[in-house]
């Protein structure tokens, strides 16, 4: 795998064979080892595909390297249903922002750094996508694992119960993250690697804002339900896509109502 004219050192990616309209091409499936180190870090194992399992576990032994943790970006069964059959495949343990999700590992926390055989990685909450969702920042390459909360292309879909104002907190945490440090690539849990990380962060939160804007005057123009409201400002996605555009909408409308733009009650839908 290749970031710029120099590449990378100290991530990989295994492509789990699952594209479709949510998930583009596949699960992306990082693999992060400090070079030459024993141990490595799996971040998003995938769906339970065990072909797709054992190709990753092979991927690390014939690097003559072995996993020591596996980390989970968000609840989403296309990043972690795969989890425990992985662990079993490696005596890994699993750790994730859900309690829940963890095998032999305590919860990820915000802020918390994890330091694998040398090679450090620091957790960042970045919430929207789902309100569990973390990013990973690896300062020795310069790169940011973002799970679904930036992809390598399209937009993501959010949480409607209140997750468009954590997003644009994840949003802004992020590009203050660019902003302070040498930030070479964003790497996305579905879709191509982004060489422009500050770029793309930029560029997402100026989609969001020109949606949120668009939004308000579906709702100026007498639209009241997200379906009115997809039909009118979604006109360019395939009908498969209707449902998660709604979602978005109804995380619109509740941030928007909650910053006094629209009527209270268009936000309860």
């Amino acid at each position: 795998m290749r970031i710029d004219g120099s590449g990378t050192l100290r991530a990989s990616c295994v492509l789990c064979p699952n594209p479709g309209p949510m998930t583009l091409d596949g699960t992306n499936t990082w693999i992060l080892r400090e070079p030459g180190a024993r141990g490595v870090a799996v971040v998003d194992p995938g769906p339970h595909d065990e072909r797709h399992l054992e190709r990753v576990a092979r991927t690390v032994q014939e690097q003559g390297a072995q996993v020591t943790v596996t980390l989970l970006t968000h609840h989403h069964a296309d990043h972690t249903e795969g989890a425990r059959y992985f662990s079993e495949l490696t005596g890994a343990p699993v750790r994730a922002v859900d309690p829940a999700l963890c095998i032999g590992g305590e919860a990820l926390a915000d802020g918390e750094t994890i330091s694998v055989d040398r090679l450090e990685l620091h957790v960042m909450a970045t919430p929207g996508h789902t309100a569990d969702s973390v990013s990973v920042h690896v300062p020795a390459d310069g790169i940011i694992l973002t799970g679904d909360t930036v992809l390598g292309r399209g937009s993501t879909v959010l949480d409607d119960n209140g997750g468009l104002a954590s997003y644009m907190e994840s949003l802004d945490r992020l590009r203050d993250l660019a902003r302070r440090t040498d930030i070479r690539a964003l790497l996305p849990g579905h879709g191509p690697i982004c060489t422009e990380g500050l770029e793309k962060i930029e560029e997402y939160i100026g989609h969001r804002e020109e949606r949120l804007s668009q939004v308000t005057a579906a709702v100026r123009s007498g639209d009241r339900t997200p379906r009115e409201i997809v039909a009118r400002v979604y006109t360019e996605i395939e009908p498969s896509l209707v449902p998660a555009a709604e979602s978005s909408v109804r995380a619109q409308l509740h941030y928007l109502a909650k910053r006094g733009d629209i009527p209270p009650e268009i936000g309860d839908v």
